[in-house]
């Protein structure tokens, strides 16, 4: 089984905010192959499908941010999942919006739902790191990813997470060079270039 965990934080407040790209990227992967409905358990909303045979648990936590950690490692123990098959999917800073990367392993960046993974799990896990940007400057980086996308920005966003949703199968199969790459096709053939990253006032 393969855990597709996607960092944000949770309630109604944050569902919009640029933290919470993570949430939204997992929920459109949910919703284009029909997994189960949503349900509490583990910390956090899980649901459960098949993405090219492979069973995937879903999971957001809702431990909030800097405790992802613990929803992450408490279904990873049940399921005896293995730290390979997880996938985190989350917001990144040192990424301009609208560009994606693929890897596994390495630095945390500063980001807290990261640290918390690793800390409960182990390091070498496989990201998908969703670029939103940064505000150019350090002491606006709070504001700026908790404030919510602007509407200009929601074209790529949706794009984005249309994107991981179409092409989740290459995840998998463990093609993530083949994911990147073809996300980025998939992004150009809908005219979505790199946007600049709008301030953190920005409507």
């Amino acid at each position: 089984m393969f855990l597709f965990a996607g960092l944000g934080n949770p309630g109604s407040k944050y569902a919009g905010n640029r933290h919470n790209i993570g949430f939204m990227a997992v929920d459109a992967i949910v919703r284009r192959h029909r997994f189960t409905p949503w349900r509490r358990r583990f910390q956090g909303a899980t649901c459960e499908g098949e993405i090219e045979g492979q069973k995937v648990l879903a999971l957001l936590p809702e431990t909030f941010m800097n405790e992802s950690g613990r929803a992450v490692s408490e279904a990873q123990r049940f399921y005896k999942i293995a730290l390979g098959d997880i996938f985190v999917f989350h917001d990144e800073l040192d990424l301009a919006p609208a560009k994606v990367r693929a890897k596994i392993g390495g630095g945390n960046a500063g980001h807290n739902g990261l640290r918390s993974i690793t800390a409960h799990c182990g390091n070498e896990y496989p990201r998908v790191r969703l670029g939103i940007g940064h505000p150019g400057d350090k002491a606006l980086v709070h504001h700026y990813v908790l404030s919510d996308f602007a509407k200009a920005e929601r074209d790529w966003v949706d794009a984005v997470c249309d994107g991981c949703a179409e092409l989740a199968g290459l995840l998998v199969t463990r093609r993530l060079d083949e994911f990147q790459s073809r996300l980025h096709l998939y992004l150009d053939a809908r005219g979505i270039g790199t946007p600049k990253p709008a301030g953190p006032a920005a409507k």
